[in-house]
């Protein structure tokens, strides 16, 4: 039987525009059904090469009947509400990071998608492609061993035109600084790869820009299984790099330096013993091309969708083209928690100048988020 295509409206144009990308790969999967966005010309430039219809009112987008997927690219302070009124209208939902901001807000959508008997799908699509299959192929065939240390560059460039747009670098609108809006990704490659986190030690700071929230961090993380791990973050380098370095008992895994998919790029696996290097290249050599970025992220939830929720979760896979091996399974609202428990413990580390301990609980200041906090800092 032929599987029936979602129906999809992006609301919001901005980074819309790259997810439309990714649904125009998937023509077997997607049909993009709208695009909504107050400003109906960004949202003409986005739709009209391919004949979509726009729409300027989200409100008419959630009523319409023939939707069954909202995929939120709004600004961040927007996305609980926009969440919340997609599900009870119905919808399955996709949302940008971050997907809110506070544990009590993660805590509320979860509740409120079992009661609508609907699936909210945060997007973190940097964790799909090639090297994260071939890190999960050598992690299976037990070739790493025990991890032990890894360190994340998140070093970019964004300077006056990056924040002319005037919700971005302010705690109201963007909601955080480059913790929140760009080394997120890299975290959550991180906890992917080497689980959740246990410890958090972090400072921030305002240096490049003239801005609220921060442009450069350094961040000390001891996760659960004992390893240790070092996130350097700054938006004043001078190019856009993402640098990502894991290493294990067995073998090196390092990245190269694409900034905004970096599991599509091409990554060195060393082992320390190099009479072991044979049996590396052995498992590598049988992985072939997967779907990255946004594509691999949206084929997940397309399979997600077909098979109505049974395999769901962070161990699923899906078949990617013909040919190829399997990729990971779309991203559960349970993880897109842990991101956001992870952002609370840097803020809260940052403004204490002391180490927090992970999980938070609901008694934890920061449960409600650290927006007020900051706020009242500032």
């Amino acid at each position: 039987m032929t599987e029936q295509k979602i129906r999809v409206a992006i609301a919001g144009a901005g980074i819309g525009r790259e997810h439309l990308a990714g649904y125009l790969d998937l023509p077997e999967h997607y049909q993009v059904a709208a695009v909504c966005d107050i400003d109906r010309q960004r949202a003409e430039k986005v739709a009209l090469p391919f004949g979509i219809p726009i729409e300027t009112d989200l409100q008419a987008v959630l009523d319409n009947d023939v939707i069954d997927l909202i995929d939120i690219c709004l600004p961040p302070h927007l996305h609980f509400e926009a969440i919340l009124s997609a599900l009870s209208s119905g919808k399955q939902v996709i949302c940008e990071k971050p997907l809110v901001t506070s544990l009590r807000e993660v805590d509320l959508v979860i509740d409120a998608a079992a009661q609508a008997g609907k699936m909210v799908f945060p997007v973190f699509q940097y964790r799909y492609g090639k090297a994260m299959t071939q890190l999960r192929s050598l992690i299976d065939a037990g070739l790493t061993g025990r991890a032990y240390v890894a360190s994340l560059e998140t070093h970019w460039n964004r300077g006056a035109d990056y924040y002319a747009i005037p919700w971005r670098g302010t705690w109201s609108g963007e909601q955080g600084g480059a913790v929140l809006g760009h080394a997120i990704h890299s975290h959550d490659l991180l906890t992917t790869v080497f689980g959740p986190v246990a410890k958090v030690f972090a400072a921030t700071a305002t240096r490049i820009n003239q801005i609220e929230t921060e442009d450069c961090a350094s961040i000390m993380l001891q996760m659960e299984n004992g390893a240790v791990a070092t996130s350097s973050i700054t938006l004043g380098a001078a190019t856009d790099t993402s640098r990502l370095r894991f290493c294990f008992e067995g073998l090196t895994a390092q990245s190269g330096e694409l900034p905004y998919a970096p599991m599509a790029d091409q990554w060195t696996f060393t082992a320390r013993d190099p009479k072991c290097q044979a049996d590396i290249d052995q498992v590598l050599s049988r992985i072939s091309e997967v779907r990255s970025g946004f594509t691999g992220f949206l084929e997940s939830v397309a399979h997600c969708i077909a098979q109505q929720y049974s395999v769901c979760d962070a161990s699923s896979v899906y078949a990617g083209p013909p040919g190829s091996v399997r990729n990971a399974g779309p991203v559960t609202l349970q993880q897109a928690r842990h991101s956001i428990e992870l952002v609370s413990a840097i803020y809260q580390s940052a403004e204490s100048e002391r180490s927090i301990n992970l999980p938070l609980d609901q008694s934890d200041r920061y449960y409600d988020g650290w927006l007020p906090l900051r706020q009242r800092v500032k």
